[in-house]
């Protein structure tokens, strides 16, 4: 069984340590095959907690340290103080952290949406949300952005960690009108696919609204669908009939 862990890591986060984990390196089998971080998932829980403990230690911390939460495809952020209990946390329904503590590590789960991973380094703030399309609609990015700002940060950097990629992803007429609906400029995220559905580009949305928030950012140009050996997909195991799918998992730790 292979247990080295494979993390992506972005030049624009530097020096703050994150990573984009990806599915190697794991403990889980079958369909989960790697590294399953989702508690959520039908994944053994002892396994899964084996994950979620190996992703901690490589980020320099305990399991007790790791902070999530609850993810709903909301806009919704918690800030994360002193006195945040975070077992309460992780039940909380939200898709958005922010925090200045030191040794907290921040990680939302992914399998096809955008994990994004903030920092300004130089005023110690640190951010992690859970962008699908619908969060990402409905604002969890300038959400992410004013609760850092909330906190002392001026120059927030941000990172899109694996996602679909717009090859991969053909959505409905009536996906396509809710953006429209927002915006006819979000036309432009939208293309003809082969059967003449649309096809949705979410990591080139998200990294127009975070620059329009004033964040400087980038994608690492990994597609979840497309790299089955590497990452896990919600779509993909759809496509295949699958009864279920793995959670890749993205952390950041001041």
């Amino acid at each position: 069984m292979q247990t080295t862990l494979e993390i992506l890591t972005a030049e624009l986060l530097a020096p703050v340590r994150h990573g984009f984990f990806t599915r190697k390196g794991g403990a889980s089998s079958g369909l989960f095959s790697g590294l399953n971080c989702g508690r959520g998932s039908s994944d053994q829980a002892e396994i899964v907690a084996i994950n979620r403990t190996r992703v901690a230690e490589a980020m320099g911390a305990g399991i007790e340290r790791l902070a999530s939460v609850h993810q709903v495809h909301s806009a919704d952020v918690m800030t994360i103080t002193a006195e945040t209990d975070l077992e309460k946390l992780a039940a909380t329904r939200a898709d958005g952290m922010v925090t200045t503590l030191p040794g907290v590590v921040l990680s939302v789960l992914s399998a096809d949406c955008q994990p994004i991973l903030f920092a300004d380094a130089k005023a110690g703030v640190i951010g992690a949300a859970h962008a699908g399309w619908k969060g990402a609609l409905g604002g969890v990015i300038e959400a992410t952005v004013a609760a850092m700002e909330d906190l002392g940060a001026r120059h927030i950097r941000a990172v899109i960690g694996p996602t679909i990629s717009q090859r991969a992803y053909e959505v409905g007429d009536e996906f396509m009108d809710q953006f429209l609906a927002e915006d006819p400029s979000y036309g432009r995220f939208f293309s003809g696919g082969l059967n003449g559905r649309p096809m949705f580009d979410l990591p080139g949305f998200g990294l127009m609204r975070l620059r329009e928030a004033g964040v400087s950012a980038a994608w690492t140009h990994h597609c979840t669908y497309s790299d089955p050996e590497r990452f896990f997909s919600y779509r993909r195991a759809t496509h295949e009939g699958a009864a279920d799918y793995g959670r890749l998992i993205s952390a950041i730790v001041l």
